[in-house]
C-alpha cells in the first residue's frame, strides 16, 4: 500500500520530512506539486489533492489544525472554533482560515501566519485529548467561539454543544459565568439562556433566532405528533399549538437522505407532502410553516410569511 496514503489516513497529512525519508527528493516533490497530485496544507505539510478535494470546510480545518499541533507540540491546545471543529460542534458562517490555539506555557497572544495564539488561564482539567490532539474542553471552546461570533452564529454553536450532549445547560451556564468578564463575552447573555439541545441542526437554530428577532413567539421544539392509537407518527422541528401551526426547516440534507439511488425526486417531495398533511390532521394544527436556507437571506419576507401563517399581526 502507498505509505504516504497510510500517513494521510492516520494523521490527515504527511510532512516533507516523511516524504523525503520515503525517497521523495525536492525534484520529485516539485513535480508532484506542479502536476496537481499533491496539495500543500501549510508549510511542510501535504496531502493528496484528490483527498483534499473530497473534504468539507470543517474537515479541512481539522486537518490543518492537526498539522499545526504537530508543529507546535504540547505548549498549546486547540481552542475557539478549531476546538469546536475537533469536538464536532456544528458551526455556521464561522471564519476557518486560521487555526486557533490557547497557550499553555504562558506565551503571549499573537497572530502568526495561519495560527492565532490566545492567552488565558487554563486549568489542568480543561485540556483533553481527542484522537491524540490536545484540545480545550467542549464547553469552553463553544463559549470562546461564540464570543467571537454574531449572536445568531453563537446560538448555532451552543445549541449544537447541547444537542451533542457535550455539556448540559447547567454546565454551559457555569462555563459562561466563569468567562462572563472575559473580552468579547458580554453579548452572550441572551444566547446562553436561549441555547437548547432540542435544536438539532444549524438551520433550526437560525430559525429560532429569526423568530426571536422578529417578535414571533418561541415555538415548541421537537413537537411529537401521535396517532389515535397513541403511537408516535412524526416529530416536527417547531410547533405553535396556540396558533394552529407546525413548522420545519427543510435543508438539502433531508431530501438527499430520503432520496434512494434511482428514486424519483418528485416522489420524494410527494411523500413529504403526504407526511405533512398527515401530521397536520393528527395534531389538529392545520398549517405547516416550512423554511429553507434561502429564506434566511430575506429575513423580513420570511418573518412576514411566518406571522401570516400564525395569524399574528406585524
Amino acid at each position: 500500500m502507498d505509505p504516504l496514503l497510510i500517513l494521510i489516513e492516520t494523521n490527515g497529512y504527511f510532512t516533507r520530512a516523511q516524504a523525503r525519508d520515503l525517497g521523495w527528493d525536492d525534484r520529485a516533490v516539485g513535480h508532484a506539486m506542479r502536476a496537481g497530485a499533491w496539495h500543500r496544507i501549510r508549510r511542510g505539510y501535504y496531502t493528496y489533492a484528490e483527498t483534499w478535494a473530497g473534504l468539507g470546510p470543517e474537515q479541512r480545518h481539522i486537518v490543518r489544525a492537526r498539522a499545526v499541533m504537530h508543529s507546535l507540540g504540547t505548549d498549546v491546545a486547540l481552542s475557539h472554533a478549531s476546538g469546536c471543529a475537533v469536538h464536532e460542534i456544528a458551526m455556521w458562517g464561522i471564519e476557518l482560515s486560521r487555526v486557533h490555539v490557547t497557550r499553555l506555557d504562558g506565551g503571549p497572544g499573537r497572530i502568526e501566519g495561519d495560527v492565532v495564539h490566545h492567552e488565558g488561564f487554563v486549568a489542568d482539567h480543561e485540556v483533553v485529548l481527542v484522537d491524540g490532539v490536545q484540545v480545550l474542553v467542549p464547553a469552553r471552546c463553544a463559549v470562546e467561539a461564540a464570543s467571537r461570533a454574531t449572536d445568531e452564529q453563537g446560538l448555532v454553536i451552543l445549541d449544537s454543544l447541547l444537542a451533542r450532549e457535550l455539556s448540559d445547560e447547567d454546565g454551559l451556564m457555569r462555563q459562561f459565568e466563569q468567562m462572563a468578564h472575559w473580552p468579547f463575552t458580554r453579548h452572550l447573555h441572551v444566547v446562553v439562556r436561549m441555547a437548547d439541545g432540542r435544536s438539532k441542526s444549524p438551520g433550526e437554530s437560525r430559525g429560532r433566532w429569526l423568530f426571536r428577532c422578529s417578535g414571533i413567539p418561541a415555538p415548541v421544539l421537537q413537537y411529537e405528533v401521535h396517532g389515535p392509537d397513541g403511537m408516535l407518527r412524526g416529530t416536527t422541528d417547531w410547533a405553535w399549538p396556540e396558533h394552529g401551526a407546525l413548522g420545519e426547516f427543510d435543508g438539502l440534507v433531508k431530501y438527499s437522505t430520503l432520496l434512494e439511488p434511482g428514486a424519483d425526486p418528485g416522489q420524494v417531495v410527494f411523500a413529504e407532502k403526504q407526511r405533512e398533511e398527515l401530521l397536520c390532521r393528527l395534531s389538529g394544527l392545520p398549517r405547516m410553516v416550512r423554511i429553507i436556507w434561502g429564506d434566511y437571506d430575506r429575513p423580513r419576507v420570511t418573518a412576514a410569511r411566518v406571522r401570516s401563517a400564525l395569524d399574528i399581526a406585524s
